[in-house]
């Protein structure tokens, strides 16, 4: 989870890849019409991101009991990712953190992709912390992503293996 241009898919990719598990981009889970709506400049409402975290929940509930499975998503508000383990109650959260100017960097680094930057105030306005009750961590995206990777996945094998998680520790 985070904020346009924290490295979600480039981090969930390699950390799926790490895991062995399946991989899912967010993106490819939004209906055209909020592509369309974001690509125009204007921020995503509750009722646009309502299907999509739906879509979400059910991806990563259809993984339950099996391997798993790593989706992104920016996941930003504790009622979407509510939302999110209304459908897969086991979900754990690793949060992309960074300060505005590094993930404004980011951003300018991937001309063509919907999401615009003039979004990323509205982004990080939105953006709720894990809340202390919620199974997830922060890691910092300052660092290499091989670290970031490496960070997340030793975090998610110690929960997986003791049961338990950090409910958002860092």
């Amino acid at each position: 989870m985070g904020v346009s241009g924290s490295g979600k898919s480039t981090v969930g990719a390699a950390l799926a890849q790490r895991l062995r598990v399946p991989f899912g981009d967010a993106d490819d889970f939004h209906p055209q019409a909020n592509i369309d709506k974001m690509a125009s400049g204007h921020a995503l409402d509750d009722d646009d991101r309502r299907p999509w975290l739906e879509a979400i929940g059910r991806w990563l509930a259809e993984r339950a009991g099996t391997s798993g499975g790593v989706v992104t998503c920016s996941a930003l508000k504790r009622s979407y990712r509510d939302l999110i383990r209304e459908a897969a109650p086991a979900a754990v959260f690793v949060h992309l953190e960074g300060s505005r100017d590094v993930i404004a960097r980011r951003q300018a680094s991937r001309p063509g992709h919907f999401m615009p930057a003039s979004l990323l105030d509205s982004q990080f306005e939105t953006l709720e912390d894990l809340g202390a009750d919620e199974a997830g961590v922060a890691v910092d995206v300052a660092q290499p992503v091989d670290d970031i990777v490496a960070a997340a996945a030793s975090w998610v094998a110690d929960g997986v293996t003791d049961g338990v998680t950090d409910g958002g520790a860092r």
